[in-house]
């Protein structure tokens, strides 16, 4: 196909896509899906090479959520069944995180539920990082918090955070269907804050809320202005006592070509297949890593995830192989320059999350906003892929182990 030729050659280079190429990868049929597969894979092995980045996240407090994102189970006025509990202590989340770190990962992702941290909140989660980094001072730290006020990231900075995860989770034009507490612009806000605040930048997408090709299609260009290093892409899981419990337009050949767009958009930059990813990848989840480049290893914020050994044998099985902790994860101009997800002159750079973490964290697959129980989104809403919408409660667990209970954690 000339379109994926053309995709390749720009990613190589840097350069970015057209928004019409874009929707054409998301357009193209099941016939062609290899194809784009393969395409996409060679710009992430040019990158990335066969590396997996593992990262494992703590749920430093987790519910009681005062924000509205409908995705989320933590959210305001969420009937899930999930774990409720306040702040961890710093051994308790660093016990969490040596869990993960055993298991292979070489990043910790802080998260807590909520609007955004308080002054306090920020001293807390600081004494858990140092406490963290005094068992593994190699280890990378993520926080995800939500919302930053001034001087925050700052403080996170110099307590040793490395990055700073917030989710765009949409496109500008229907985040206010998702969310009504708080807007698009403050999400981008914060990632700015991040960045300026010498963090490198996480922040990423939700897909399967009922969105169009044209939403998934700006809110990738999006993240590539924002010039993130890292996107996370994840897949709505429709946990029950939510909003969206009925939203289920994916189907696995979908999440495969929302993760190659992602790719051809953002060469260079860290894609992250998050939440959703066993729910709605399932069998094909081995194909995904011809795409994206790191993974969340064991269970998500509020829901389980695949055994952390079965995703080990996955990555070896599918021909892949850990990242280790020496390893640089990105490309050296990012890793030197600070960012740049694609060519400047082409246009950008580029800019978690389950189940629902601070006002921005999602590996479930979520954001913060409110939809009917319905999902009416208006003309937005695409007709559902062939395939489309077999609900599959059987594969969404709520978590039970691991951070905040006394059971050992999924890693």
């Amino acid at each position: 196909m000339d379109l994926l030729n053309t995709l390749v050659d720009k990613g190589l280079r840097r350069e970015t896509p057209t928004r019409e190429e874009a929707l054409a990868v998301l357009a193209t049929s099941d016939d062609d899906l290899l194809d784009v597969v393969a395409a996409a894979g060679k710009v992430r092995r040019h990158w990335f090479g066969r590396r997996v980045k593992l990262n494992y996240l703590v749920n430093l407090k987790s519910g009681l959520c005062p924000e509205d994102c409908s995705y989320c189970s933590q959210r305001l006025g969420s009937k899930a069944e999930i774990l409720k509990y306040t702040w961890l202590k710093p051994d308790q989340a660093s016990r969490a995180a040596a869990a993960g770190l055993a298991g292979g990962a070489k990043r910790v992702c802080l998260v807590a539920s909520g609007r955004g941290p308080t002054d306090r909140d920020v001293d807390r989660v600081s004494d858990t990082i140092k406490a963290i980094k005094e068992q593994n001072e190699a280890v990378e730290v993520c926080a995800c918090l939500g919302l930053l006020s001034d001087g925050q990231a700052e403080r996170l900075r110099e307590a040793g955070a490395d990055a700073y995860n917030h989710n765009l989770n949409t496109s500008e034009a229907t985040y206010g269907d998702i969310t009504t507490t708080h807007t698009y612009a403050d999400r981008v806000d914060t990632v700015r804050k991040a960045h300026a605040a010498g963090l490198s930048a996480c922040s990423g997408l939700i897909a399967g809320m009922g969105e169009s090709d044209e939403d998934l299609v700006d809110v990738v260009f999006s993240l590539r202005e924002l010039d993130p290093d890292s996107v996370p892409v994840n897949f709505l899981i429709p946990m029950e006592g939510t909003p969206l419990a009925k939203e289920w337009h994916l189907t696995p050949q979908r999440c495969l070509r929302i993760l190659a767009m992602t790719r051809f958009v953002c060469p260079d930059v860290e894609v992250r297949i998050a939440g959703g990813r066993e729910v709605h990848l399932r069998t094909m989840q081995p194909l995904a890593l011809h795409l994206a480049n790191s993974i969340f290893l064991g269970d998500y914020l509020t829901s389980e995830g695949q055994a952390g050994r079965t995703d080990l044998e996955m990555i070896a099985d599918a021909g892949f192989e850990v990242e280790g902790a020496g390893e640089v994860t990105l490309p050296e101009h990012r890793a030197t320059a600070g960012g740049g997800c694609g060519s400047h002159e082409g246009g950008g750079g580029c800019g978690s999350h389950e189940s629902g973490g601070g006002c921005g964290s999602h590996e479930d697959g979520g954001v913060c906003g409110s939809v009917s129980a319905e999902g009416d989104r208006g003309s937005a809403v695409p007709a559902a892929p062939a395939g489309a919408g077999e609900v599959r409660t059987d594969l969404v667990a709520v978590r039970r182990r691991g951070a905040g209970t006394d059971l050992a954690p999924n890693a």
